[in-house]
């Protein structure tokens, strides 16, 4: 096998991290459990079956030659539009190890924004799983790029091009800091922003944080609601596992709280990943059961939780660990950086909190004029460290304003206090400026939140008669309302227990003037509230 030369030193935190001259991830990630003596061992787990470390390697290898066999060039670029599926890490690894440059996307679009990715990525071929093929074709015929289509389905002919190819296949020499594959940021407004990573991002994210704050091994079964396609999921169901020589859990389902309970107890995951929407809608679930006195799910065999997307209400984090048992780690990542770059860390949680940096990264806080903030006052957050990108694709005025001074800008506003204890107060462009005084969307929110009969919260500026705006909330109400039969605890008759709620917890400013019932919150991919659509209602 062509192992990479990687040596990793845990003596001190963080981890130093040595690479050899030449490195392609691949085969780290894929070839090297191989030589460890993995063959059996089951790599990837999804309804139906399992895939071990060898069938793994020899279909990566295939995959490869595959697209090798389209005529494609080294450093073509290869979109996937692909469900969470084994045929997922085929397509990954296998092009990264002919050189290739996979470039995973959301199959959750419309095929107007898959046909500007397309454009966009100058990609040769666009690897769909079949059920997406309604998206994808318009969206090539769209694009007019010449870009070929890779539909993977049984009467599909690049999967018998992928079977019938040799099942070796040597890693393509890289350098660490050679470009390995792309993702496109999902953002919460305007369009989505290509962001090619190196070789050794995918190492940094996963011996900084899998290992360094989570402590995941090769005991472990990762399972991640969020999905492969960005970020947040590509590390939690993919890199992590594969990294330590653990095992991943698949579900190509949509996460729901009956579909993620299922998988749990079928599958006994290990560590589990989620969404505060999720996590949410779950809890919910399990509320509902013990007053009914029936259980969904088995949860025993989780040793960690683990959320991201959204700052965490310090209440969901109490109510889950008090019907579960089990903390829920948050943290804030991007897919400028590739993973969570700020983590609680397990039995030192601090509810409300995103946590503390990780080691192997830098934080700070910075104002307006760009002087770093004294501790407790706000600003916004700037990263560095070595799996941060170093520039979007084509967005020369964008690298511009998120990259300065060898900072990525974040656009999230936060404190950092004396102990180094960061605490999330908002988008920079989410947040409120009431009678003089700047205020946190999500402190308003996690106030509501903690509210039995509430769900949801959605918090946005408006401005009212007198041209001065105010806070405006949209909140999802909990099933417990529908169950009560307090008559005067309805919707119509809710707006002011609430409004008085948040003026008994809040300062006195910062209660919403405005309350919005709604059956849900516009979101993005993954997670993130797209307060931009609010303001617009």
């Amino acid at each position: 096998m062509n192992v990479p030369i990687l040596t990793i030193d845990r003596s001190e935190s963080p981890s130093r991290i040595a690479y050899g001259s030449r490195f392609n991830a691949a085969s780290w990630f894929i070839d090297r459990h191989l030589d460890e003596g993995r063959q059996s061992k089951i790599a990837v787990r999804q309804l139906g079956s399992d895939i071990t470390y060898s069938d793994l390697c020899e279909n990566v290898a295939r995959t490869g030659n595959a697209l090798l066999g389209l005529g494609l060039e080294p450093g073509s670029r290869v979109m996937m539009v692909v469900k969470d599926c084994v045929e997922f890490f085929y397509v990954f690894w296998g092009a990264m190890k002919a050189g290739l440059i996979p470039v995973p996307v959301s199959f959750m679009i419309r095929p107007s924004d898959i046909a500007f990715m397309i454009e966009d990525s100058g990609c040769d071929s666009i690897v769909y799983s079949s059920e997406f093929a309604a998206s994808v074709v318009p969206a090539l015929v769209s694009a007019a790029t010449g870009a070929q289509g890779l539909r993977l389905e049984d009467d599909g002919a690049f999967l018998s091009d992928m079977a019938n190819a040799s099942p070796a296949l040597d890693s393509v020499e890289s350098a660490p800091d050679d470009i390995a594959f792309w993702l496109y940021s999902s953002g919460t407004t305007g369009r989505p922003k290509g962001v090619p990573h190196r070789h050794r991002d995918i190492v940094t994210t996963c011996e900084h944080y899998a290992v360094g704050i989570l402590g995941l091994n090769e005991d472990d079964h990762c399972y991640s609601a969020a999905k492969l396609f960005f970020a947040y999921g590509l590390g939690n169901a993919m890199t992590f596992p594969l990294y330590v020589g653990g095992t991943a859990v698949l579900d190509e389902r949509r996460p729901t709280p009956e579909t993620t309970f299922e998988i749990i107890s079928m599958m006994k995951p290990t560590a589990y990943f989620g969404v505060p929407t999720l996590y949410a809608a779950q809890l919910q679930m399990l509320e509902r059961s013990g007053r009914t006195g029936a259980h969904p799910s088995d949860l025993s065999s989780l040793r960690l939780c683990v959320s991201a997307g959204e700052a965490l209400p310090p209440n969901l984090f109490r109510r889950w660990q008090d019907v579960t048992g089990l903390e829920i780690l948050d943290g804030i990542g991007s897919t400028e950086a590739l993973h969570i770059f700020i983590s609680n860390i397990a039995e030192q949680v601090e509810p409300g909190a995103t946590g503390r940096i990780v080691p192997g990264y830098q934080a700070r806080v910075v104002s307006e004029n760009g002087l770093e903030t004294k501790p407790g006052e706000a600003g916004q957050l700037e990263i560095q460290g070595d799996s941060v990108m170093t520039g979007y694709w084509n967005r020369p005025e964008q690298n511009k304003v998120t990259l300065v001074d060898g900072w990525l800008r974040t656009g999230d506003q936060y404190i950092c206090d004396e102990d180094g204890l960061f605490r999330y107060q908002g988008r920079s462009d989410d947040m409120i400026k009431v009678g003089g005084i700047w205020c946190s969307p999500f402190d308003i929110e996690a106030r509501l939140i903690e509210h039995p009969f509430v769900l949801e919260a959605a918090v946005v500026g408006r401005k009212d008669q007198h041209g001065l705006t105010k806070p405006e909330a949209f909140v999802v109400l909990a099933e417990a309302l529908q169950e009560t039969s307090d008559v005067s605890v309805t919707p119509n008759g809710f707006e002011a227990e609430l409004v008085d709620y948040c003026k008994e917890g809040l300062p006195k400013y910062m209660y919403p003037r405005w309350i919005h019932f709604v059956a849900d919150l516009p979101k993005t991919a993954t997670g993130k509230i797209q307060r931009y659509r609010l303001r617009k209602t």
